[in-house]
């Protein structure tokens, strides 16, 4: 694959929960008889996308060359720099308790199939530039960051072995004012890169001023793109109009952020056999566990083509997802030809008209309940919900064409 530049959140992205635009959905309507082709259980493989975009994206083939497998341990190595024009002047004690909490926060959210290993150089290792030399805005180019990322190694590598780990974490002094926002690195296979102690050092995340406003999440959203995950706000007009905050890889600090099972199926920590898939006209009843816990049904797919479907999932108000603002069954597009940052997942609305509460935005209302039904006259895709309890949902998946 041509290695394509790492894509960097916009500095727009650090900004408070803001309202956000509804996805489009229809109201609510009667249940008409379910078509009268009842498929089978058909194999989850049917309902994957394939990607088209050449980076990260909803596909299922990710390229394991470029991106870690999500699965495992991943060891992590924090290195704490400061700079000629920004030494630090405290130390590097609150730093690392800062992100120490994404470790465990990763490990509940993927059902303890993904862990950080994360470990600290505790000390400061000074950069050999300025803060403000590494061009950190808008538009950064792939070469500087990487130029940035090479410095940090380079500076720490007289005191640590990074044969002995997966990815580094850079974290800048809080005077570091130049260093405002989290890009993750991605390698180029095609380029020399940047090599220490025999070992190519293919993924980091360099760490903002921005981390003290999103909190420890953000680790867990930055190291997600090393999985293939893309960004699920959008880089253009309103920040969150597409999925509000459901997902981490939307708004960070958003009420819901616990991985859609999209998400969790894609990255390996949903199986298959919890994936009930619709690949083609017919129905489906289906019972889900909310992806809050492990096991049960995870989500049940409504394919609609290519590079399209649609995802029912039950959500609940416990664990990562404790400040939801809404419950019962998420349902949203994916599109794994759609861009990062692009809407390649957008969330229907249940009830576009409803007036959020405070610290909730309109889209965080998006939940169906027992009764609702969504529909797509331009895909003949019906999603009826059942029934709801406290564990999860039932819903019926249906296709007429």
């Amino acid at each position: 694959m041509p290695a394509l530049p790492v894509r960097l959140r916009p500095l727009a992205a650090a900004v408070a929960l803001i309202p956000c635009l509804a996805a489009p959905a229809t109201a609510a309507t009667p249940t008409p008889a379910a078509p009268a082709r009842v498929n089978s259980a058909a194999p989850a493989a049917s309902c994957a996308l394939p990607g088209k975009t050449g980076w990260t994206d909803e596909g299922h083939d990710t390229d394991r060359a470029q991106f870690q497998t999500a699965t495992g341990t991943h060891r992590v190595l924090t290195l704490f720099v400061d700079f000629p024009d920004a030494p630090a002047a405290d130390s590097t004690s609150a730093y690392a308790t800062q992100l120490a909490p994404a470790a465990d926060w990763m490990a509940k959210a993927s059902y303890g199939r993904s862990r950080l290993a994360i470990g600290s150089l505790r000390r400061w290792v000074r950069m050999p530039a300025a803060s403000t030399s590494y061009g950190f805005a808008r538009g950064l180019t792939f070469e500087a960051h990487e130029k940035y990322v090479r410095d940090a190694i380079t500076a720490a590598d007289p005191y640590v072995d990074f044969s002995r780990y997966d990815m580094v974490y850079v974290v800048p002094d809080r005077a570091a004012t130049a260093i405002p926002f989290s890009p993750t690195y991605l390698y180029d296979p095609t380029t020399p890169g940047i090599t220490a102690d025999g070992t190519r050092l293919k993924w980091a995340v360099t760490f903002g001023q921005d981390m003290w406003h999103w909190g420890p999440k953000v680790a867990d959203h930055e190291t997600s793109h090393t999985f293939g995950l893309p960004d699920l706000y959008s880089f253009t007009g309103a920040t969150h109009q597409y999925v509000g905050g459901w997902d981490v890889m939307g708004n960070i600090a958003g009420p819901a952020p616990q991985y859609l099972g999209w998400h969790s199926w894609k990255l390996g920590w949903t199986r298959d056999d919890q994936v009930a898939c619709l690949p083609a006209p017919g129905s489906r009843t289906v019972r889900l566990t909310a992806v809050e816990r492990p096991g049960g049904t995870k989500i049940a797919v409504l394919r609609t083509g290519g590079t399209t479907a649609y995802v029912a999932e039950s959500r609940r108000a416990e664990g990562g997802d404790s400040s939801a603002c809404s419950t019962g069954v998420l349902i949203y597009k994916v599109d794994s030809a759609a861009q990062t940052g692009a809407g390649p997942v957008r969330v229907m609305n249940a009830d576009p008209t409803a007036t959020p509460p405070a610290g909730c935005a309109q889209l965080d209302l998006a939940a169906y309940k027992p009764g609702q039904t969504f529909t797509d006259p331009d895909t003949g895709a019906r999603i009826d919900v059942l029934a709801g309890g406290r564990a999860g949902d039932t819903v019926r998946i249906s296709k007429e064409r």
